[in-house]
């Protein structure tokens, strides 16, 4: 337990060949956000160097914030199996710059950091963004997507330490009630009654 609660600054990534989206989250009572945007190598390169962009922008992020942990994204494999090799590609990039400065990776899927962070693990990147913003105590959603997916990979990590959520499992945390701050919850509260309204 001692090892977890050592992990202050977690930086997650959310991989992607034509953008991949970091965050930099400080664990606590309530994280705090310290650092988030997007990586975009110059459209029409070839894939190798586009890797070797995200790489060194990898490396700068590490010497930078100086996370105790890295989390990234796994690649989901959807329509599009060439697809999902180059975002493991991308993916493979990252791992290599964490490994290169000596810093822990943990890897999630996307179905169990949607649970982590909203509950579900069906959710959409705009709930997923919604509950970013809230979590996080932000005055407006962290943009482009790309941002706020690489901010919950981060928070996917920082929840472990309060509760386990399985991949694919329906037994999920419902990292919403970690919110403290009454205008958040008021906000999440009607976040969660436009959703059932819906079904």
């Amino acid at each position: 337990m001692a090892e977890r609660e050592a992990e202050r600054i977690v930086l997650g990534f959310d991989p992607g060949s034509q953008v991949t989206g970091y965050g930099v989250v400080e664990a606590g009572r309530k994280p705090k956000l310290r650092d988030v945007g997007v990586v975009r190598p110059k459209r029409g390169e070839p894939l190798e160097s586009r890797l070797r962009t995200i790489y060194e922008r990898a490396l700068e992020l590490i010497d930078q914030h100086s996370p105790d942990v890295v989390a990234v994204e796994d690649p989901f494999v959807g329509k599009s199996a060439a697809s999902a090799l180059v975002l493991g590609q991308a993916r493979g990039v990252l791992l290599l710059a964490a490994a290169i400065r000596e810093v822990p990776v943990v890897s999630y899927s996307p179905r169990s950091i949607k649970a982590a962070v909203v509950g579900r693990g069906s959710a959409s990147k705009e709930q997923v963004q919604f509950m970013v913003q809230a979590l996080l105590g932000l005055r407006k959603p962290p943009e482009p997507l790309d941002a706020s997916d690489a901010l919950a990979v981060a928070l996917c990590h920082v929840s472990k330490g309060a509760a386990v959520v399985s991949s694919g499992s329906r037994d999920t945390v419902d990292v919403a009630k970690l919110v403290k701050n009454p205008v958040d919850l008021e906000a999440v509260q009607k976040w969660k009654q436009g959703k059932r309204g819906r079904k």
